[in-house]
């Protein structure tokens, strides 16, 4: 008796979501460095909902349009009538390198221009190999790299192979005792995301005493270095550390560009070629600026001297503000509507709006990065990150920019970053140096028991300047000007206009 046939599996393609949901996790950064637009370091959480029409028995599904970072091994698929018999991630994506590297071993056909003449000639080759930098060529002639021959020509595929997919793809195979339509959820993690905030200080006044007011107000930025846009997600960030473990390398798309280079006798200083049958890619885009009018047909740029009173606040203007939850331990900020996320590229909206937080000002160093030879102090902004000073409210890190108003509005007067900060901590930011306020550390004296040494600090401006000074040593006796903030010996004073002001201090000696 011969056995039945097997059935064939239907394919039902699902080309993008219907609805999305994006929640993006920080990334490691290092020494405060700013996110990678190339390949973000953080991750996120995806969650698409699809419409599928899934036919009588076994069927492939194909969820395209994926984010190109999708951990496969973490994608959950629900709704389907009788689950997931099996997934796959198909990771070649169709591309010029994607290309060159389905048709390893397979005959393409060349178009090569004589200069002199200006007659194209065609002609069949066998790409041999295609290592970093370079496509090997058997012709009848033997053999050539691709591009290396200096006439212009190109390379042409007689089909697209089959494995190659113009998106990133998840397929599952799925079986069904009846034709229906069932609304299915794919979720996923995915990496090649990233987040973090971006402050703008506009300090308002400083009074003689060293307290002002700064208006504060954050961007929520968020990052998406792959090529899937995402378009209305309703979108939230996650500040903290979860706890993840790595499970080994990502394996990222193989899709991209192909540059080609000609060694020994290139002669174009290895500038990259980008094939003839694709579009070169676009220049890269205009910075972005602080906020735009997404509705606006046209951008008009004018420079004009300003006066102060005609540019009162560099701050944008907030339209819409990520609200803050708790969720656990870890803090949520969650936008009130979809935005979309666009790939390789950023999105920012407002996340903090504080005007009037009271600040104090003081010009700050420590004795470990000063000798003999005076050098400048750094001007330091100091909150209280409390109600009553005017802010209350979880600080995630960021970038921090600062200005001041002038006769021409406000300018930049400094950029640094700014750390993790819960309520109730103290919030500092380090303006920059300040070649008024200075100052120089050099040894008096030394005994078998300590080491005497002075701090002497110059205020060249006309009002008079707090400082901090951290001396970080166990010091012998006690002196009134130096408090401990933080647990490090600190003096404080206050520096009159066109003065100095001198500390001697005894650091204990341990001899062996």
């Amino acid at each position: 008796m011969a056995a039945a046939p097997v059935a064939a599996q239907t394919v039902v393609v699902s080309e993008e979501p219907e609805a999305v949901s994006l929640t993006v996790y920080r990334g490691e950064k290092y020494g405060g460095q700013a996110i990678d637009p190339n390949w973000p370091t953080g991750y996120a959480l995806v969650t698409e909902t699809r419409t599928l029409t899934i036919p009588v028995g076994e069927s492939v599904i194909r969820f395209e349009g994926v984010a190109e970072g999708m951990f496969p091994e973490s994608a959950i698929v629900t709704g389907l009538p009788k689950g997931v018999k099996e997934k796959n991630r198909d990771a070649r994506l169709l591309s010029p390198l994607g290309l060159v590297d389905a048709y390893l071993k397979r005959q393409v056909i060349i178009t090569r221009t004589e200069r002199a003449t200006g007659k194209t000639r065609e002609f069949p080759a066998m790409i041999t190999s295609a290592p970093g930098g370079a496509v090997i060529l058997q012709t009848s002639d033997g053999y050539e790299a691709l591009h290396c021959t200096g006439l212009p020509e190109r390379m042409a595929f007689a089909q697209i192979p089959e494995k190659l997919s113009a998106k990133p793809t998840l397929s599952v195979i799925t079986q069904s005792d009846k034709p229906v339509t069932a609304k299915v959820t794919l979720t996923y993690m995915a990496a090649g995301f990233d987040w973090e905030a971006n402050y703008i200080a506009q300090v308002q006044n400083r009074g003689s005493d060293g307290k002002g007011k700064v208006d504060l107000f954050a961007w929520l930025t968020l990052a998406n270095g792959g090529n899937q846009s995402f378009t209305n997600a309703n979108t939230m960030a996650i500040a903290g550390k979860p706890n993840r473990e790595n499970n080994g390398p990502q394996v990222k798309p193989t899709g991209g560009s192909l540059e080609l280079k000609c060694w020994p006798n290139q002669r174009t200083h290895e500038v990259p070629y980008s094939l003839g049958y694709f579009p070169a890619p676009p220049p890269p885009p205009p910075a972005p600026a602080a906020y735009m009018d997404e509705e606006s047909d046209s951008i008009v740029v004018t420079a004009q001297r300003m006066r102060g009173e005609y540019l009162a606040s560099y701050s944008p203007v907030a339209v819409v503000v990520a609200e803050q939850e708790n969720l656990g331990d870890l803090k949520l900020y969650r936008i009130p509507e979809p935005v979309t996320v666009n790939a390789k590229g950023q999105k920012q909206v407002a996340m903090l709006v504080k005007p009037g937080a009271a600040f104090t000002h003081h010009y700050s160093a420590s004795v470990e990065n000063y000798g003999a030879q005076s050098e400048p102090m750094t001007l330091m902004l100091r909150g209280k990150n409390t109600t009553d000073k005017g802010l209350g409210l979880p600080m995630p890190q960021g970038q921090v920019m600062v200005f001041e108003n002038s006769e021409y509005g406000p300018l930049l007067t400094g950029e640094t970053t700014l750390k993790d900060r819960a309520v109730g901590e103290d919030v500092e930011i380090a303006v920059g140096t300040s070649v008024d306020v200075r100052m120089k550390v050099t040894p008096q004296s030394e005994k078998a028991d300590n080491q005497r040494w002075e701090i002497k600090v110059t205020n060249a401006r006309n009002t008079p300047v707090n400082i901090e000074v951290e001396i970080p040593y166990e010091l012998r006796g006690k002196s009134k000007a130096v408090t401990k903030i933080s647990g490090v010996p600190t003096w404080k004073t206050t520096v009159a206009g066109n003065d100095s002001a001198t500390l001697s201090y005894d650091i204990k000696l341990e001899r062996d």
